[in-house]
């Protein structure tokens, strides 16, 4: 099967701004069902337990009341890793504090265990650029590797930040997701690196597919 090539510079910035608000509806709509059918049944079950709890203590049942106790602790536990890892997702505190290759790795640990994902990273290049920077990139790559998984999951997912001259930054992901990537999640990634003034880049062939992302004329440090 001869590799296709997509740029993703065709559409239409009207046309890409209006995937981008698709895209967030689309992911504050899948928050909305996550702590709906996640964290809020679990702690409404909290809840439950301790209203038992209290009524066996009251009858004097303590033995039976710290059993349920127990049960209600790990499922609180639990639900805190939860909103945890709901947090990290919108705005990584390893971003903010340590830069682009720490959250990376967060990220990138989190989901290979999840999914069986080999992870390969060599982006220290990106710990250079302005906050701001950091944070679309941090997202392109978040997306990229999340719609593999949709796609997938991919069992290698790689990402390399490379450099050619100073100020100019390539930025490449592939994955061996069975799958052509889908159009809207690629526009969504384009006009997130539109907003850099970047340019996104598609090649997809049998095994997998490369996405990649030229920067230019990026200064370092705060922007």
């Amino acid at each position: 099967m001869k590799p296709s090539s997509t740029s993703t510079e065709s559409p239409s910035v009207d046309d890409l701004s209006e995937q981008v608000l698709a895209a967030e509806q689309d992911e504050r709509r899948r928050i909305a069902l996550f702590l709906h059918d996640g964290p809020v049944q679990s702690l409404a079950g909290v809840a439950l337990m301790l209203d038992a709890s209290l009524d066996l203590i009251g009858r004097g049942e303590h033995e039976q009341a710290r059993e349920i106790l127990d049960r209600a602790l790990s499922r609180t536990r639990t639900t805190v890793g939860e909103l945890r890892d709901l947090s990290f997702n919108l705005e990584p505190v390893a971003l903010r504090d340590h830069g682009f290759g720490a959250a990376i790795d967060a990220l990138a640990q989190s989901r290979s265990r999840e999914h069986r994902i080999e992870v390969s990273l060599d982006v220290a290049l990106i710990d250079a650029l302005g906050e701001r920077t950091q944070a679309a990139l941090y997202q392109i790559v978040r997306e990229a590797l999340e719609e593999a998984i949709r796609r997938g999951p991919p069992s290698r997912f790689d990402v390399s930040a490379t450099t050619d001259a100073p100020g100019t930054l390539r930025l490449v992901i592939t994955d061996d997701a069975p799958t052509e990537r889908r159009r809207r999640a690629l526009e969504v990634m384009s006009e997130r690196a539109r907003t850099l003034g970047a340019t996104l880049t598609l090649d997809h062939e049998v095994g997998g597919t490369t996405m990649s992302l030229e920067l230019r004329g990026q200064p370092t440090g705060d922007d």
